[in-house]
């Protein structure tokens, strides 16, 4: 079974938990994920089954959306409630101050990763050191919100929705609001309701999947990962050359509108995605080659 099982991952588990369980479902080592969700998150999870695993290494532009519940006048170590309280305030700002300061992170901004992430420092993870005790210097990353809304619970407690850029974290976003506002905030719930083409309306839950009779049925085909290129449809002759390795000339296989460095979804003749490639500049003129196969082997 190869293709992608959108996940709506729930509360208190990992990324790597959330694979395991696929992996003892599916009976099959070959599962992956696209996009890492805090133990504390739930939400849209794209799990990859079979070959779909060979596609992670192309999906690196995904934008997300999230809906996260944030707590005014409190701080901590993981900038979530998860942590430990380093800092707490009675300010609470108005109403009208909140608002307009979450507007105010509308475009890009230069957001610096929290100590409790995954990214590497010198060979080591954040998340390794700051377990330790250790806070190092990181540097600033450039991360766009699309767009972000607000609206109040209670009266230290508010609701944001927000559409970003990859890489982006909420529970920053949440802590630099609140110290903008200089009260501090902390993050106190999160879910991903979007992430690319996929949204939180066409997962299932671990139940949901356990009760499926038929588990290749609520899997996606492997070609929707690659759904925003375009189509390249060749002949049973070229489509057997293709598969050995050769590459296409666009010409020879009457294959127009394509250009130097496009990237394309490769069909056979049968209108069946089995490849990703690039259109390549050789000595004879344009041509595809490819980057990786998806042919389901027997």
């Amino acid at each position: 079974m190869n293709g992608v099982l959108l996940l709506n991952k729930p509360y208190g588990i990992t990324s790597h938990d959330a694979v395991n369980k696929v992996r003892r479902i599916y009976s099959t080592k070959k599962v992956g994920h696209t996009g890492t969700l805090d133990p504390m998150a739930t939400g849209v999870l794209p799990i990859l089954v079979g070959n779909a695993v060979k596609a992670s290494e192309f999906l690196v532009s995904d934008n997300k959306e999230y809906k996260a519940r944030l707590i005014l006048g409190i701080e901590t170590d993981t900038e979530d409630t998860s942590g430990k309280v380093i800092r707490e305030s009675s300010l609470i700002p108005e109403d009208k101050a909140v608002e307009e300061v979450v507007k105010s992170f509308l475009g890009d901004y230069e957001q610096i990763p929290p100590m409790y992430s995954a990214i590497k420092v010198n060979g080591q993870k954040l998340y390794d050191l700051a377990r330790r005790g250790e806070v190092i210097e990181r540097e600033a990353r450039k991360v766009r919100v699309d767009a972000i809304s607000s609206k109040k619970i209670s009266e230290r407690e508010w609701e944001i929705c927000a559409a970003v850029s990859k890489g982006t974290y909420i529970r920053t976003l949440v802590a630099d609001i609140g110290r903008k506002l200089g009260c501090g905030a902390s993050m106190s719930a999160l879910e991903r309701t979007v992430s690319g083409d996929f949204s939180l309306d066409n997962c299932y839950t671990f139940e949901e999947i356990e009760n499926t009779s038929d588990l290749s049925s609520i899997l996606l085909e492997t070609e929707t990962l690659f759904e925003k290129y375009p189509r390249a449809e060749l002949s049973e002759f070229y489509t057997r050359l293709f598969e050995n390795g050769a590459e296409i000339y666009l010409s020879r296989a009457g294959l127009v509108g394509f250009e130097e460095g496009d990237l394309l979804r490769v069909c056979d003749n049968y209108g069946k995605f089995f490849a990703f490639g690039e259109v390549k500049l050789y000595e004879k003129g344009l041509a595809i080659k490819s980057k990786k196969f998806f042919k389901e082997t027997l």
